[in-house]
């Protein structure tokens, strides 16, 4: 029978000959293995890069990862039980190897049996001469192995003897994951892989085949998962054509979703005059309180007197009334104008038109004193007050708020057509005086309306409301069932590809929050999947004066990765080019899978995202095969070599690399190219469409 002493003699393969914070070297005893260790009973390859030893401290061990392996040329050394040769030194090789210091192993004790856990941090470091050790089966898993919530299993540590390597999904998906690699090194398996396994597992806990109540929102620039989750239930996909056969719906992502920002983005409005006519123009298309069919006219007046006195709320804090020639000539223009609006009406109530006549003999005033030779244009202070005064008067008459045209959020989610918010920027640039500035604004509008490619996105059925978007394309109303929307960004043009992606992520963001108020502080955990992370999420210049689309997407994922974990929205980013990232979103994720990375930028990026003395297990990323990944940060206890958990090829992302040689060489079933096919769907699937709603309107059964 083998004591305790001498078992743990047995695994000695060394002793300790530096100790620092963050490396110790270790000399190999002459008896340690060469290439494979026999010591624990099992066989297993040794000293190998990245393998884990042990040093018995008082806590524990201290688990150390093997950086480098080297020979020393020394003197000849004393064996064990061997005389000293003593007469001639000469040269012996002497293995030494580094190790990065990682965390403790604590022993616990449980019915007469030793188990073990595993804890970050180093508490006591040895000393020079302590003996190190070889791991044993169960140490060795107990190290991979460790961590509390291990729900879901994505792989085996080929460096553990196969261990199991589980992740907890709170910590995986509510501290934000980060999915990086080459092109072909696995990256969408991975994300596939993640969703699919997590959801398998939660459905194996919950012992039933109910559907599991989780919302995985997947945005696809490249179209590659739409049948990656066809084997599953409550699976939505959308697209820019819609293809009923596939199960594949028509996606929607109406005008009035838009806020201020993606408008002003979109249409490049300067900050000068195009962007508060803009913002006012929002403000008042989205002032829909009653439809267009029941807009009486003291219901217009009342727009209108809120446009006047935000426009003279402005004008008074800029100091154009009193203010140099010509500003304070058109801000006279502008008195002028509305002259002619203010016009009493028999449906207007008594109240409402004795308001209307004091604001009207106010204006009058003020022009006719300036309708005189050689007049002064500048307007004193008190008269510009007494306009401003009674302007919200008779706002208020009108049944207006009393905080004015600024009660309205130009953000609010109210529906409008294009054609609305065209006519209102033209009536607000005629009121503000801005008419000459927003002529190529409303260009960009129209052209936007007119390309039956953004149409199809944009121009939504006229039932499409906020409460049934939400409901499809984040989780249905009264139930629990679980979700994956995908929707495939690939045939969305490119004029207005960011501005999509950046109002389905804000939607999505905004849509948590305030279910979260609405429902006493609850969340609704919920994960946004951002695929080609490195063209909607892009490092931008932060020092310029207009706000570019890309620079506006990468901002709205900034917003997420600061704020989405509080309201219960994770960030799954997988990308090819870490270093074009946004490093904002970047330093929020806790957490990183890294394939294979050959680029020295994308490197050098990824060092410094992890401490100074976990950067050995990353020099492996160049060589790394096909699925094999490293895991570290916040999911994992320690950095750990993954073999990926195999995926059925049906149930991986459609992004192989091309076939060229089968292709080349096929006798039996030649490709052949039919690019008429091809034309046809590219030149005329716009016009066939909008040609067919012409007619469905038009009503005629025969046409049609």
């Amino acid at each position: 029978m083998i004591t305790p002493i001498a078992f743990a003699d047995s695994l000695r393969i060394g002793s300790v000959d530096f100790v620092s914070p963050d490396e110790i070297k270790v000399l190999l005893d002459i008896e340690a293995p060469n290439y494979v260790a026999l010591n624990t009973g099992v066989a297993r390859p040794f000293p190998r890069i990245n393998n884990y030893v042990l040093l018995p401290s008082e806590s524990g061990f201290l688990v150390g990862q093997i950086e480098w392996i080297t020979i020393e040329r020394s003197q000849y050394p004393k064996r064990k039980g061997m005389q000293d040769f003593g007469v001639i030194d000469l040269p012996f090789p002497l293995r030494k190897m580094s190790l990065i210091p990682l965390g403790v192993l604590h022993e616990e004790k449980k019915d007469k049996k030793s188990t073990y856990k595993f804890t970050r941090g180093v508490e006591f470091f040895p000393t020079v001469g302590d003996p190190v050790l070889l791991p044993s089966q169960q140490q060795l898993k107990s190290i991979v192995e460790s961590g509390d919530n291990r729900r879901v299993k994505i792989g085996i540590s080929p460096l553990a003897s196969n261990a199991d390597v589980f992740v907890d999904p709170d910590r995986l998906f509510g501290r934000h994951l980060a999915i990086l690699g080459n092109t072909g090194s696995g990256k969408s398996c991975s994300v596939a892989g993640m969703i699919r396994w997590s959801i398998e597992a939660a459905r194996k806990a919950k012992d039933s085949e109910s559907s599991i109540n989780s919302r995985f929102i997947i945005l696809d620039p490249n179209g590659e998962y739409s049948r990656a989750f066809s084997d599953m239930d409550n699976v939505n996909v959308y697209a820019v054509e819609a293809d009923e056969q596939n199960g594949v719906k028509q996606l929607q992502v109406p005008l009035w979703f838009w806020n201020s920002t993606e408008w002003c983005a979109f249409t490049q409005a300067s900050s000068g005059a195009q962007k508060p006519t803009l913002i006012q123009a929002l403000r008042a298309v989205r002032d829909r309180q009653v439809s267009i069919s029941t807009q009486t006219p003291s219901y217009m007046m009342r727009r209108f007197l809120r446009t006047v006195v935000s426009i003279l709320s402005i004008e008074k804090s800029q100091g154009n009334p009193w203010g140099n020639f010509p500003k304070d000539k058109s801000f006279f223009d502008k008195l002028k104008a509305w002259q002619n609006e203010l016009v009493a009406n028999v449906e207007y109530t008594r109240q409402e038109n004795l308001s209307l006549q004091l604001l009207k003999t106010k204006v009058d005033q003020l022009v006719q004193a300036r309708e005189i030779n050689y007049p002064v244009w500048v307007f004193a202070p008190q008269d510009v007050d007494e306009l401003i005064e009674l302007a919200s008067a008779a706002h208020s008459a009108f049944g207006g708020s009393d905080k004015g045209a600024f009660s309205i959020d130009a953000d609010i989610p109210r529906p409008f057509t294009g054609e609305e918010l065209l006519r209102s920027i033209e009536a607000t640039s005629e009121l503000m005086g801005t008419s000459a500035y927003v002529e190529m604004m409303l260009i960009r509008i129209r052209t936007l309306l007119s390309d039956s490619r953004m149409k199809m996105i944009t121009t939504c059925d006229d039932d499409l409301t906020l409460e049934k978007w939400l409901d499809d394309y984040i989780c249905p109303s009264g139930t629990d069932a679980g979700v994956i929307t995908i929707i495939d960004l690939s045939l969305v043009p490119a004029e207005i590809v960011h501005i999509i992606t950046a109002v389905i992520a804000r939607m999505t963001l905004e849509s948590l929050q305030r279910y979260k108020k609405v429902n006493g502080g609850k969340t609704l955990p919920t994960t946004l999947v951002m695929e080609e992370a490195h063209t909607f999420i892009r490092r931008y210049a932060i020092n310029t004066d207009e706000m570019p689309i890309s620079s506006m997407c990468t901002q709205v994922f900034e917003k997420i990765a600061r704020e989405g974990r509080k309201f219960g929205l994770g960030l799954v980013l997988s990308s090819q080019r870490p270093s074009e990232l946004s490093p904002t979103v970047l330093s929020q994720c806790n957490t990183f899978l890294l394939h294979r990375i050959s680029n020295d930028r994308d490197q050098e990026l990824v060092n410094k995202l992890v401490p100074d003395n976990l950067r050995g297990l990353l020099r492996e990323l160049p060589s790394l095969p096909s699925q094999r990944a490293i895991l570290l940060g916040w999911a994992s206890e320690l950095p750990v070599m993954v073999h990926m958990n195999y995926l059925n090829e049906e149930h991986r992302p459609q992004s192989n690399d091309p076939d060229y040689w089968n292709i080349w060489t096929a006798t039996d079933e030649p490709q052949e190219v039919d690019w008429g096919t091809v034309a046809h769907d590219w030149q005329d699937a716009g016009q066939i469409r909008e040609d067919l709603n012409v007619l469905l309107e038009s009503g005629s059964d025969e046409e049609v």
